[in-house]
């Protein structure tokens, strides 16, 4: 009875949210654009507005009273809704892991910069190819991803093989222990260039640009079937002849989520391959 009455109260809050968004929308950011500017001026502005700044605010602040208290199976976008699943470990130097994955064929994705971001819009639109393009951050421990690699899909930036890389303390898959301690370590080890740690990873695979559902804001659609890009991960590593060995562990069960795009949603076997990469 009392979970349901909290799943209850926390629905009604959402609903009152998504109220209030419709009427500062409706009601004040619009009108404030409208007696300045050009009509479709202020219709972009106001989408740009309530997108990008104010849904992502106040969805923030309903994320510090409203935590999920379980093992995460998955990274989370800035705003806490899932993304993308945790499948893939590595174990091994900053040093080696971009050596490894750079000779095994993948790119290692640039800085979300305003050149970079430019360069990437000018790729979707014009078709060009841009192999290092930069990734949104999602987010594990409390912080982004420490590398991101990919590897293009017939040269198009909106369809591509993606990984993105948290560096870990634990130094090595027998130090692995799925529980909520261990997920819930939000500091960055250092030395991490020199040292070899664990790192954990969260493969798959855009196939197409899409608006989010809570806040319209325009990501990349990925592939339901996340296990076969952890699996082609570690088979062009193994290829490229840069693993000793590897391992795979049960983080949960198989299930299937829907994630932050319109329609979008993961399959997952609930388990993660550690390769130990060559010293």
């Amino acid at each position: 009875m009392i979970d349901w009455f909290l799943r209850t109260l926390k629905r009604l809050l959402v609903l009152l949210i998504g109220l209030v968004v419709i009427y500062l929308t409706v009601w004040q950011i619009f009108p404030f654009f409208d007696n300045r500017i050009p009509i479709a001026f202020a219709l972009f502005l106001t989408y740009v507005f309530t997108a990008y700044i104010l849904l992502p605010a106040i969805v923030r602040v309903y994320r510090i009273f409203f935590r999920p208290n379980h093992i995460p199976l998955y990274c989370v976008t800035p705003d806490g809704f899932a993304s993308d699943p945790i499948n893939i470990g590595l174990i091994g130097t900053r040093v080696q892991i971009i050596k490894s994955m750079t000779e095994a064929g993948w790119y290692r994705a640039d800085e979300r910069t305003l050149k970079s971001m430019f360069r990437l819009a000018a790729s979707i639109l014009f078709k060009r190819s841009y192999p290092n393009a930069p990734f949104s951050s999602l987010y594990l421990f409390g912080r982004k991803q420490d590398l991101g690699f990919e590897l293009p899909v017939e040269n198009s930036a909106s369809n591509r093989h993606h990984v993105r890389f948290w560096a870990c303390e634990q130094s090595g898959p027998e130090d692995f222990r799925a529980d909520v301690k261990f997920w819930k370590r939000i500091h960055r080890p250092t030395h991490i260039d020199d040292h070899r740690q664990f790192w954990i990873g969260s493969a798959s695979k855009d196939t197409g640009i899409i608006p989010i559902r809570h806040n319209a804001q325009l990501t990349h659609m990925i592939d339901p079937e996340t296990n076969a890009e952890r699996n082609l991960i570690v088979d062009d590593l193994q290829r490229a002849g840069h693993v000793t060995h590897t391992r795979t562990v049960k983080v949960g069960a198989p299930y299937e989520l829907r994630n932050r795009t319109i329609g979008g949603f993961f399959r997952a076997d609930g388990r993660m391959t550690i390769c130990t990469l060559i010293d």
